[in-house]
């Protein structure tokens, strides 16, 4: 509230004289908000001898820490600090002096509020479906008009009768729901002053728990290393915390309760290893502001044989191992063992061959006794106890601790100055070993030296050296460690050398451009793997070697590009790590001369059609590309050859068009810079023009049909064969027949001539013709003509 003040001037004492005292004060009249500060100065003419202030209560003002004083001869300062509604008044100065006399001045102090906002909470919180009251505590002098907005539009009662802003300028809100949610602002303002300021309030609505359970009762088997899972899914704002409770307490997460939450309000609470004292009923409770749902879920357990007491074992190489086995159900079970490893089993009573595993139970208990544990009992074995009711099985691990074993032999390693090497100590032991490297009776630390560092993982560890000088080659000790006992193994780093040189170089399969050098490996690889070999060639009398590596460790390297007719000088060096070896002896080969190419190798294929596809495969080009092939066809029954050039990096040559049933010979020749090949001969057959319309000729027939016209155009062609023989080669069946009937020798030389020729092709022998020479047989045959002018055949092996 405002408070209204007046200023009094001084008054003169009424029995003042020409010498009275006169005070005044700088401020007439002063406003003041609240936590400001202000000072007034008092000032008296006259002889005062004291200057005091006085409060609206009319009580002397005393320093203090909101109000100080510093007063002179004729002046006095008051200052008011963090001024508060209870300072507003009449403050008077007071001057007095010797003779007693006063005189005084006042002000008026007038103390507003401004407009301010008091401990408003943010977010503020209610429950779904009450009358929620979001609180804007506000004030100011006077009173502030204030105004509520909610997603930037005024909230007024006409529009929202769930809304109404209360006298206390808090906002009610009827039912509120989720949708109600959000951000509200609450904005306060004093027009006298043109004063307004806001403040942003979040409203969060909680909404009580829905819980609800997929199965209501659960059966499971006692002792039986069973789980079963509950599920209970919530919903709610915020969102529900869920817990679970057994007989009124509630269970916390164990290595037999395992409570799961998952997105979307499942919580899953799953019982392991379950006993028959777990049965009964579980409480599933959703909690959260707003309130709290329970749901009930029942367990039901049934009684098998179950096994109560199997634990690992430990035990130490060549010492016993006891393993006990207790179970329990009704009736009492009968316990057998199984070894894992083997699949052997043992049961009370029973003891093995060698007399180490022994079998001794009674009453539910069953104890395995190993005697002389070795490591390969290391492993699994199972417990089972069976009774008519059902059966349990538990495993157990025999674990076996044993000294430390080194698992390489590799103890010697090569290095040379500069270059680390690895030396690796790798240890199989139980418990793991403890490992440290030792150089001459001192220990090599974890941080390693100038030159050395330890790398350790589980089982190993790696001595990384960088030999700097003679003195860090020699001897390096791995102590491997544990509670069982202590192993050495010892390490020579040695001093590498670069490998010795090659031998039994041997060039083969030397052409015009290629050459093929092959060696044998050096006696000594210096220490360390061979990297790759290095070949070198030159030409005779040239100074510059030309380098080819080989590819990794191969022993054969093919030099390319080498010029025709050319002796060449070649040589073979090692490489390692640690460098290049010596050279092997230096062989000299000469690269052959450039000539014709070789006759080219013709394999045939039917092409589609009236064409022949011709296969070309190129052999010894003679040390200069093919430049083309010539191919020269015709029939077997003209003179007159057909040319078709092909060009050399072809692979393949198209005749066509040819005759349908005709044979046709073919002379085919490789031609490079420097000429032409010796010719290769082929022969081929064109079969008979295809019958299109024979699949509509017979679709109209039976099978039998069809099959005897096929028998009978069989037996017409073979009729028409035999006389064709009979009256064009004199041979045949017709022939036969003839001879047999006709017993005696025509008196005339060509007779004799015709019988001879049809008993060669009766007996089918090659026919001699008029020029001597054999005649060809209508085989696929492959002929190559020689310088010296000889004809060479090779007919197919299988017409022979």
């Amino acid at each position: 509230m405002f408070l209204f003040l007046f200023l009094s001037f001084p008054i003169p004492s009424l029995f003042s004289n020409t010498a009275a005292l006169q005070v005044s004060i700088s401020l007439n009249k002063v406003e003041l908000s609240v936590g400001e500060s202000k000072f007034f100065i008092c000032t008296a003419i006259g002889e005062p001898v004291r200057l005091e202030w006085y409060n609206p209560q009319g009580e002397r003002i005393m320093p203090s820490k909101r109000m100080a004083l510093h007063t002179e001869t004729s002046r006095s300062r008051l200052i008011i600090y963090n001024a508060i509604i209870e300072d507003a008044g009449i403050y008077r100065c007071q001057a007095t002096d010797a003779s007693g006399h006063t005189e005084e001045a006042s002000v008026v102090l007038e103390i507003y509020q401004r407009l301010t906002f008091r401990d408003v909470q943010s977010p503020q919180e209610f429950r779904h479906g009450e009358t929620a009251e979001v609180v804007c505590d506000v004030i100011s002098s006077p009173v502030p008009v204030v105004v509520w907005y909610y997603q930037d539009k005024e909230i007024t009662e006409e529009h929202h009768s769930r809304f109404q802003v209360l006298a206390n300028n808090n906002l009610q809100i009827q039912q509120v729901t989720k949708a109600d949610e959000g951000v509200y602002r609450c904005e306060a303002s004093v027009e006298a002053r043109g004063e307004i300021d806001f403040v942003d309030i979040a409203m969060v609505v909680n909404v009580p728990p829905v819980l609800s359970v997929f199965q209501q009762s659960f059966n499971a088997t006692a002792d039986y290393q069973e789980s079963v899972t509950f599920t209970c899914m919530t919903s709610g704002s915020p969102d529900p915390v869920v817990t679970w409770h057994r007989k009124g307490q509630q269970l916390e997460p164990s290595e037999q309760y395992i409570i799961t939450r998952l997105e979307g309000g499942r919580s899953m609470l799953t019982i392991r290893n379950i006993r028959q004292g777990d049965g009964g009923t579980y409480t599933c409770k959703a909690t959260n502001k707003a309130g709290s749902q329970e749901r009930e879920i029942f367990l039901k357990v049934f009684v098998q044989p179950h096994i109560t007491q199997l634990k690992n074992v430990t035990a130490v190489e060549g010492s016993a191992a006891m393993i006990s086995c207790v179970a329990e159900g009704e009736p009492l079970p009968d316990i057998s063992w199984r070894r894992a490893s083997d699949g052997q089993t043992f049961v009370d009573g029973d003891k093995s061959q060698d007399g180490r595993f022994e079998v001794r139970g009674r009453h539910g208990k069953s104890v395995l006794t190993i005697s002389g544990v070795r490591l390969t009992d290391l492993g699994r074995f199972d417990c089972e106890a069976l009774s008519r009711i059902g059966g349990h099985q538990k495993s157990m691990f025999l674990d076996i601790e044993y000294i430390p074993k080194f698992l390489t032999n590799h103890t010697i390693y090569y290095s040379w100055e500069g270059n680390p090497v690895n030396i690796s100590c790798d240890v199989m032991s139980n418990p793991p070993a403890t490992m440290l490297w030792r150089r001459e009776r001192f220990t090599i630390s974890a941080e390693g030296t100038a030159n050395t560092r330890v790398h350790s993982a589980d089982g190993k560890s790696v001595l990384e050296v960088t030999p700097m000088s003679d003195r860090d080659f020699g001897r390096y000790n791995c102590t491997a460690r544990n509670n069982i006992g202590v192993r050495y193994q010892e390490f020579i780093l040695a001093q590498a050398d670069v490998p010795s040189n090659p031998y039994s170089v041997r060039l083969s399969a030397v052409s015009q451009r290629l050459a093929t050098v092959t060696f044998m490996k050096p006696d000594s690889h210096g220490g360390v793997p061979i990297s790759y070999y290095l070949v070198q060639y030159k030409e005779v009398g040239s100074q510059d070697w030309r380098d080819v590596k080989s590819h990794s460790i191969q022993t054969t390297v093919v030099l390319t590009g080498l010029e025709p007719n050319t002796t060449y000088e070649v040589r073979v060096a090692a490489v390692n790590g640690k460098g290049q070896g010596e050279f092997s002896h230096t062989e000299t080969f000469q690269t052959l001369p450039i000539r014709e190419p070789s006759p080219p190798a013709v394999h045939g294929q039917r092409g589609m059609g009236k064409a022949y596809r011709l296969g070309l495969v190129k052999q010894d080009d003679g040390g200069m590309p093919i430049v083309e092939y010539i191919v020269k066809y015709k029939t077997d029954k003209e003179e007159q050859w057909m040319t078709k050039l092909v060009p050399g990096a072809n692979d393949f040559a198209m005749l066509q068009p040819l005759q349908w049933n005709t044979r046709y010979e073919v002379e085919i020749t490789a031609r490079n810079v420097k000429g032409l090949s010796e010719p290769t001969f082929y022969q081929f057959f064109m079969p008979q023009k295809p019958d299109i319309t024979a699949e509509s000729l017979f679709s109209g027939m039976g099978l039998g049909t069809v099959v005897g016209l096929g028998l009978g155009a069989l037996l017409l062609l073979l009729v028409l064969v035999d006389v064709s023989c009979f009256f064009l080669r004199h041979c045949g069946l017709l022939m036969c027949i003839t001879r047999t009937l006709c017993s005696k020798k025509t008196a005339t030389s060509g007779k004799g001539k015709e019988i001879e020729e049809g008993k060669a092709a009766y007996l089918k022998l090659p026919l001699k013709e008029e020029n001597g020479k054999e005649s060809l047989k209508p085989d696929t045959i492959e002929i190559k003509v020689h310088s010296d002018n000889s004809i060479h055949t090779k007919p197919d092996d299988s017409k022979a």
